[in-house]
């Protein structure tokens, strides 16, 4: 069993920078792919970016490429997504979430197996 809880989220203004966190913990954090999704209102929980265990593999979704930032670290546990030049169209609620099954990063909602509560990140114009 794993557990996930983010924090960081908050209200920003257009062009600035959020840093959420997500601590896990339950079985052994470095075994496992992490991953961010979002989710707006009225729209679908969409891939965001996600880290390969041992954190030298990345992916991102084209709409965060260049302004968003995955790490991991696993003396605490934690992955971080770093958020810059920050657009109204990334409001939403960021779900931090693990891949217990496979080593490298997937896009599929469904390869995830444990769901953080999420975190809203509001972009103001």
């Amino acid at each position: 069993q794993v557990q996930l809880v983010e924090s960081g989220g908050g209200l920003v203004q257009s062009g600035g920078s959020l840093r959420l966190s997500c601590a896990a913990s339950g079985r052994a954090f470095s075994r496992n792919v992490m991953g961010w999704f979002r989710q707006a209102p009225g729209k679908e929980r969409e891939f965001v970016t996600c880290i390969s265990k041992n954190g030298g593999i990345t992916d991102y979704a084209p709409s965060v490429k260049g302004r968003f930032t995955i790490s991991r670290d696993g003396a605490k546990n934690t992955v971080y997504l770093q958020m810059g030049s920050l657009k109204p169209d990334d409001t939403a609620v960021y779900y931090c979430a693990v891949d217990s099954q496979h080593s490298v990063g997937s896009r599929s909602r469904s390869d995830y197996d444990y769901w953080g509560q999420g975190t809203q990140v509001t972009v103001s114009s």
